[in-house]
């Protein structure tokens, strides 16, 4: 089925150009010579080829944003070349006059790795071409960000599948029995490795899902907060704010409540500063000096406008919070900072005292 009908050493090609029959004739008398020539000619053609198609395909595609349709390009060119590699390489074997089981084997060899070599090129090119389909908002909106990796591995799976039954039918081996092993395996696995299954089926339902994508900032309830970094199929992976890198089972994600920072209608974390003041401050005073500090920081978004709310009367102190916007989850922590030194500031200088818990002690002499 895969293999090409075996050719006579003595007799030239049918397609071979009438110029080149009598070379051919003459050299089939040496049949080594004339397999290196074939496979000479065969692999510097695949060359030329490649090249060609790389150079004019680069023209049509020298506009494209993020060189997608290049890098799809190159695989094209790399398979066409590999292929007509193959070819010369048959045609050099069955030219030295092999018996037939000894050809055979070496053609079988060289099909299987090109096939093993297709399943790379073929991978790459899937996964290329989902991103490029997911660029086309308007025609293939089910292809994005987050369902790529999803159609990646049902790609992967039917391309290995594909490979594997082409793999077994080169070398005549029937494919139903290993099927109906496959099914006995299968359930073995399936008990062994529940662990595995249930990360993997987890992971299905959260890229489907999607209750949180690349670059969110997410909290679990462990209390484990870090930016999203990779959605896999197994497993999840965070990096915190101390540049450390948590990686957790999809199938605890998916049994977990999740706090997603970056959710919500937009990326913008909010942030409350809570500040005391010492009773009988000015509470206007107070209220625009806080709103005033918010809105000179440079990082503070203007929209929505910061704002301060009196939250109670406290202990010690008039309790005041106040309530602004970053762009990004993970501006918080240095707004943070930078606010509360601006406040502390501005309140000294302001002639505002901030109250701390005081306590009268009495001591009772006792009779001698």
């Amino acid at each position: 089925m895969f293999a090409t009908p075996p050719l006579a050493a003595t007799a030239p090609p049918h397609w071979l150009p009438e110029a080149l029959i009598a070379p051919w004739n003459f050299l089939a008398t040496y049949p080594p010579v004339l397999a290196l020539i074939v496979l000479v000619v065969g692999l510097t053609v695949a060359i030329i080829g490649r090249l060609l198609v790389l150079r004019w395909g680069g023209k049509l595609t020298s506009g494209v944003a993020d060189g997608l349709d290049t890098r799809l390009l190159r695989i094209v060119a790399n398979v066409a070349a590999l292929i007509l590699a193959y070819i010369s390489a048959v045609l050099a074997i069955q030219v030295i006059g092999f018996s037939a089981s000894v050809e055979r084997i070496l053609i079988n060899i060289l099909l299987s790795l090109l096939i093993l070599r297709l399943i790379k090129s073929a991978m790459r090119a899937s996964h290329l071409g989902l991103e490029i389909l997911g660029r086309v908002r308007d025609r293939f909106e089910i292809v994005e960000e987050r369902t790529i990796p999803l159609f990646d591995l049902a790609l992967t799976i039917l391309i290995i599948a594909a490979a594997a039954y082409a793999l077994l039918m080169v070398w005549d081996i029937n494919p139903t029995a290993w099927l109906a092993s496959a099914g006995v395996v299968g359930i073995a696995v399936g008990f062994a490795a529940r662990d595995t299954l249930a990360n993997l089926f987890a992971g299905f339902f959260i890229i489907a899902d999607a209750p949180y994508k690349l670059g969110d900032y997410i909290v679990l309830d462990g209390g484990e907060r870090g930016e999203v970094t990779k959605v896999g199929i197994r497993s999840t992976r965070l990096l915190t704010r101390d540049d450390v890198e948590i990686t957790v089972p999809n199938s605890e994600m998916a049994n977990s409540k999740i706090y997603n920072e970056s959710g919500g209608r937009w990326v913008k974390f909010r942030i409350r500063i809570k500040v005391g003041v010492a009773y009988g401050s000015d509470v206007d005073q107070v209220v625009e000096l806080l709103e005033r500090i918010a809105a000179a920081h440079d990082t503070v978004c203007q929209d929505p406008s910061p704002r301060v709310r009196m939250r109670g009367f406290g202990d010690s102190s008039l309790d005041f919070e106040l309530l602004c916007w970053v762009n990004h989850p993970v501006e918080r922590g240095i707004v943070t900072h930078q606010l509360y030194m601006k406040i502390y500031k501005a309140l000294n200088e302001a002639g505002i005292e901030i109250p701390f818990p005081q306590r009268d002690v009495w001591m009772r002499g006792g009779e001698q």
